[in-house]
């Protein structure tokens, strides 16, 4: 929000400077993003009148004007438009200095324009570094005094201030919230614009209806007939508007528009004789448009609330006005609105229509309920003021139960202390409380209640006063101490795998940790799941980011792709990270480990040739991770099928049962189609299974020696490994130590269809060696549970 510096002053006036305002305006959290002059430097420049103005004899373009400085009269030769005789405009006169654009300045001199002398110029506001305005040279008020100083004139020597202003401070979108704040922080005292009710001298009304009491439960409105729309705004209300960034339209505007920086509250003016009917603050209806002020149309969404006649939409409300009810040069009574709307009813609504307007902005943030009947007195009184007219009672609309309830928050003396980490006295909490408008009663000797004042909307809670507090006492004034914790150290279940060791682990396979976007592609989303239909963004950044991953295999491919494309073709990547499964109509956030190997299996190296990674490098990667609990034996790799990896290179993995992940390779379809050089091996897994393992229990090492036996089974091709070491184990007895697949054969010697693998089994006691008897039986009975439950037999 930007205000001149002058304005404030007129309502506060602390004993400091500019510099020191701005400081302390940022130190009580309201930041101060620039502070820029009025106008640019320049002198000798004067209100000047044109008497005449005649076309110059040697150029079409150029006029010759005479013009008065109050005590002589002038000959200048001026090229702008709107030179006309009776026009009071600013004079440079013969020898003044006025900037130029690249900071430097010049001098008026004499001078002679195609062959008419010229003796000064007059001047257009960006030849005064006032604004960028070029079209002509400035209009000055009818009323402006011929010969004085336009810097004294239009009271240059002030500053402009743009303060950025949180969300929360909405209380501060208004000169007169400014000044209660420099008020408080100054403890000076604040001169408020004293309202006073304007008495009714026609007995007009106009009928309002509130259908959407939730949204708008106030609305005041009043009729005010024969309005003079060719009345020109004050010289003091222009300026105040030009200098905070509004320009002049016509007086019912720029009164509007100067109660809103004035007080914090939007109105809106409508052409009573456009209006039919009655008016109804209501939702619209499907298929309803409205034309705007700025002549765009718009289709209304039915979460908008609007401002309605019987003919339809007239505004949209707290945000824009309709063109067909606006108010126009040719208006003579207006139907003035000023009303409160919820803060969540008003949000984001403009930004959904591509909008953004100052009426919207302070209701998106939060205004004053209490405010409306002191703004539309206000408005009225000024209206009347500068453009005539006459003025109706104000009629109100209203549904209590829906407006803001006042507020008051318990306040105790020990939890101030306590954060801001020193004894704050109470007499001086009180007095701080007590400036910043709000009213204190004693709840006990250590606590106070506080009733807040309806502006500030953005305290609810007791903290929010402790804030007020620390940033009114000055942030910079709180002692500096050392936070004191006391720090006891819980116990560590040692049955928990960190997710810190699963990555370390990766990270010592030679893996990268990499963080990808949660919101991806929808068309690269059915690419790699096509189980769940992922969740569309109502409001996404871009087309490549409208829904919310299902898995992180789509960014981690993206990274890939990303990496081969900058000439990196061995690539490790994993990541930790939520997906987002809709599951019986809730979302469900899962946490998940996934990982991508691609490349070579070593890096390159004159040691030996280099080889590209299958199906058991990620196989093993993954095994490492899953021993990292002590728990490998209870996960299973099984063939299986997915939408996004290939055929006959995939297998789901289940711990007891329950499927925790798939691991496989990147279909060559998807390869093809996201340009990626394969193979491309996949992995995701569910960390909560991850991350239980088991309490690691000591056990003594045999020193008795260990027995081996080794079997060449005959078995079906699609038997796999598992099934065999899960029978051999079970039936081997309690001493065997450990199962090894060492050999696995198809050809000449095995019939068709069917394979030979090689088990190496080995046992050992703990406390005696084992004979030879215990070992041929436990054999016998491993050779008879794989044949009764694989089929397996031994091998010639």
């Amino acid at each position: 929000m930007k205000f001149s510096e002058k304005w404030l002053r007129e309502l506060v006036n602390p004993a400091i400077n500019t510099q020191a305002l701005v400081d302390q305006i940022t130190m009580a959290g309201l930041e101060v993003d620039e502070v820029a002059a009025v106008a640019r430097d320049f002198s000798r420049v004067i209100v000047g009148e044109i008497l005449t103005a005649e076309p110059h004899p040697n150029a079409d373009k150029l006029q010759v004007c005479t013009v008065s400085d109050g005590v002589d009269i002038h000959q200048v030769v001026c090229g702008a438009p709107n030179a006309r005789a009776g026009l009071k405009t600013a004079y440079a006169t013969v020898g003044a200095m006025l900037p130029t654009p690249d900071g430097g300045e010049f001098k008026i001199k004499k001078a002679k324009l195609r062959q008419i002398e010229s003796f000064g110029m007059l001047c257009a506001e960006d030849e005064l570094g006032l604004s960028d305005d070029h079209d002509g040279i400035m209009e000055l008020a009818a009323d402006a005094p011929v010969g004085v100083s336009l810097r004294d004139y239009l009271n240059l020597d002030d500053k402009i201030i743009d303060v950025d202003l949180t969300p929360n401070r909405g209380d501060c979108l208004s000169i007169k919230g400014l000044a209660r704040e420099v008020g408080v922080l100054n403890k000076a005292p604040v001169t408020f614009v004293d309202i006073q009710p304007v008495a009714a001298t026609i007995n007009d009304t106009f009928s309002v209806t509130l259908d959407a009491p939730a949204a708008c439960p106030r609305y005041l409105g009043r009729v005010i007939r024969n309005v003079n729309m060719q009345a020109v705004s004050p010289l003091w209300m222009v300026e105040k508007l030009r200098r905070s960034g509004i320009r002049s339209i016509d007086p019912v505007v720029d009164v509007t528009n100067y109660v809103l920086l004035e007080l914090g509250q939007p109105l809106h003016a409508f052409d009573l004789n456009k209006l039919q009917g009655s008016i109804t603050v209501r939702m619209p209806v499907a298929g309803e448009k409205l034309t705007l002020l700025d002549g765009n149309e718009v289709v209304l969404q039915s979460d908008t609330l609007i401002i309605a006649d019987e003919n339809g939409p007239v505004a949209m409300a707290g945000i824009f006005g309709g063109k067909t009810t606006g108010v126009t040069a040719e208006s003579k009574d207006i139907f003035l609105e000023c009303a409160f709307f919820d803060q969540i009813a008003i949000a984001g609504k403009a930004r959904a229509y591509g909008l953004h307007t100052d009426a919207s902005h302070r209701y998106e943030r939060g205004v004053d309920w209490q405010l409306q009947q002191q703004a539309i007195e206000r408005t009225t009184q000024l209206l009347l003021d500068i453009a005539g007219g006459e003025a109706g009672p104000v009629s109100e609309a209203v549904s209590d139960e829906h407006l803001p309830k006042a507020r008051t928050v318990t306040l105790r003396h020990s939890k101030v202390n306590a954060m801001l980490a020193f004894e704050m006295p109470a007499a001086e909490i009180e007095e701080i409380l007590t400036r910043l408008g709000m009213q204190i009663e004693p709840a006990t000797d250590q606590s106070w209640t506080v009733a807040i004042p309806s502006y500030r909307f953005d305290i609810s809670i007791e903290v929010d006063l402790i804030e007020e507090l620390a940033r009114v006492f000055g942030y910079n004034n709180l002692p500096v101490k050392l936070p004191t914790l006391a720090l006891p150290f819980t116990p560590n279940d040692e049955s928990k795998v960190l997710v810190h060791d699963l990555r370390r682990t990766l990270i010592s396979l030679g893996y990268q940790e990499a963080i990808t976007y949660s919101f991806i592609e929808a068309g690269l989303q059915k690419l790699f799941d096509d189980q769940f239909e992922a969740l569309v963004l109502a409001n996404p950044i871009s087309a490549e980011m409208a829904v919310m991953r299902t898995s992180i295999w789509p960014g981690l491919v993206k990274a890939l792709q990303y990496n081969q494309n900058r000439q990196q073709s061995r690539v490790r990547l994993f990541e930790t990270g939520q997906r987002f499964l809709p599951i019986n109509d809730d979302l469900v956030q899962e946490n998940v480990l996934s990982g991508l190997l691609s490349g070579n299996r070593d890096p390159e190296s004159w040691t030996g040739k280099s080889q590209s990674v299958d199906f058991y490098d990620i196989k093993r990667d993954i095994e490492a991770v899953l021993s990292l609990g002590g728990c490998l034996e209870q996960y299973t790799f099984v063939a299986d099928k997915h939408v996004a990896l290939h055929p006959g290179q995939t297998a789901r993995i289940e711990r007891a049962g329950e499927v925790v992940g798939y691991v496989g390779a990147l279909h060559p379809s998807l390869l093809k189609k996201l340009d990626v050089n394969g193979p491309v091996y996949l992995f995701e897994l569910r960390l909560d299974s991850l991350l239980q393992g088991r309490i690691a229990r000591f056990s003594e090492l045999s020193k008795f020696p260990e027995s081996r036996r080794d079997l060449a089974l005959i078995v079906d091709e699609t038997t796999d490994y598992e099934t065999l070491r899960d029978i051999a184990g079970k039936n081997a007895g309690e001493y065997l130590k450990k199962i090894t697949l060492f050999d696995v054969y198809q050809g000449q010697g095995v019939e068709v269809g069917r394979k030979s693998l090689a088990l190496g089994l080995t046992w050992q006691h703990p406390s005696r060696t084992l004979n030879e008897d215990e070992i041929n039986t436990a054999v016998q009975s491993v050779i008879s549970a794989l044949n009764s439950g694989a089929g397996a037999t031994l091998r010639d």
